[in-house]
């Protein structure tokens, strides 16, 4: 009898403990949930009052007379070429930094030996490190005097091309060299999260693939890609969001001029380097023409983003993962 009352007891002990622990854990649930609704609301209101801010300040530039806006033609007259010239720069930016990011990624976590792996990650951190003006000054000291050749001779053997007509910068500031800048800047956000998403695909899946015959190739096309793209449109949409609103790099390599059709002329202009150009010595309506040209910055990267949100969404329930 005694026993009995003793494990009694005991059992009676440990349910009283499990229940205050179970209690407590919900109430930690309960503290996490709410201050992860308050960033995510918080989040939000800083969003719409920076949308309300830059409304509020273009405000002016919509109601001008278009003979009082830079270039006098109106606004979008004086916006859209350097719209263009955002993404032109953007799109070089990415049609370079894409395919090596996602090859630096597959060799790191898939092919080179651990060691060199190692290296080769704390190499591509580091790039993501360096201060953009650092590349802008050597974009503009080192990368873009060591390109004219290249112009020159593009413009002499395809210049029927629009994109290469002549005559060649003898500077080498163009546009795209300018890509090319934002291109190794963007590479390193590119490259860590691909390879950070490699990592994560199923061991079960590359092996099954590989003992169903795969080579190591077949089983990253039909085990470890299908798995990974969600987070492949991720990493390029962030790289793409770091391209379109770089400044000092752009600005440093850019010599600025009106819109031009040819990459390796000299001209163009993106909107961050527009603003950080001219923002110091701006004020009255010329402030207000900024300040609209950084709303009209604000509206494209939120459109990039839904769109890469919604490319995400689509083909998350086909990525391998469930």
């Amino acid at each position: 009898m005694t026993d009995k009352k003793n494990q009694e007891s005991e059992g009676f002990e440990v349910s009283n403990t499990l229940t205050e622990g179970g209690s407590k854990g919900r109430a930690g649930d309960k503290v996490f949930s709410g201050l992860a609704l308050f960033a995510g609301c918080l989040i939000l209101f800083v969003l719409f009052c920076v949308a309300v801010f830059l409304i509020w300040q273009a405000l002016p530039t919509f109601a001008a007379d278009p003979a009082e806006i830079t270039g006098g033609e109106g606004f979008w007259s004086y916006i859209w070429p350097i719209v263009i010239g955002t993404l032109i720069a953007a799109a070089i930016a990415l049609l370079i930094a894409t395919p090596i990011g996602i090859g630096v990624a597959l060799f790191i976590s898939h092919y080179a030996p651990r060691r060199l792996a190692q290296s080769l990650g704390y190499v591509i951190d580091l790039l993501a490190a360096i201060p953009s003006v650092v590349y802008g000054a050597w974009g503009m000291t080192v990368l873009a005097p060591a390109l004219v050749p290249a112009y020159v001779w593009l413009a002499e053997n395809a210049g029927w091309i629009p994109i290469f007509e002549g005559p060649a910068s003898q500077t080498g500031k163009t546009m795209l060299t300018a890509g090319i800048v934002l291109s190794v800047m963007i590479l390193p956000i590119i490259t860590s999260l691909s390879r950070e998403i490699f990592l994560q695909t199923p061991k079960l899946h590359e092996e099954a693939a590989l003992a169903m015959g795969a080579t190591r190739w077949e089983m990253i096309r039909m085990a470890v890609f299908p798995f990974a793209r969600p987070g492949i449109i991720s990493a390029v949409m962030l790289g793409l969001g770091r391209a379109l609103g770089e400044t000092m790099a752009v600005a440093m390599v850019l010599s600025g001029g009106a819109l031009m059709a040819s990459l390796i002329k000299s001209g163009n202009q993106t909107i961050a380097a527009e603003i950080a150009l001219n923002f110091p010595e701006a004020f009255g309506l010329r402030l207000a023409e900024l300040i609209a040209a950084g709303l009209v910055l604000f509206v494209i990267t939120l459109a990039v983003n839904m769109v890469a949100r919604w490319i995400v969404s689509r083909h998350k329930e086909f990525s391998g993962a469930n």
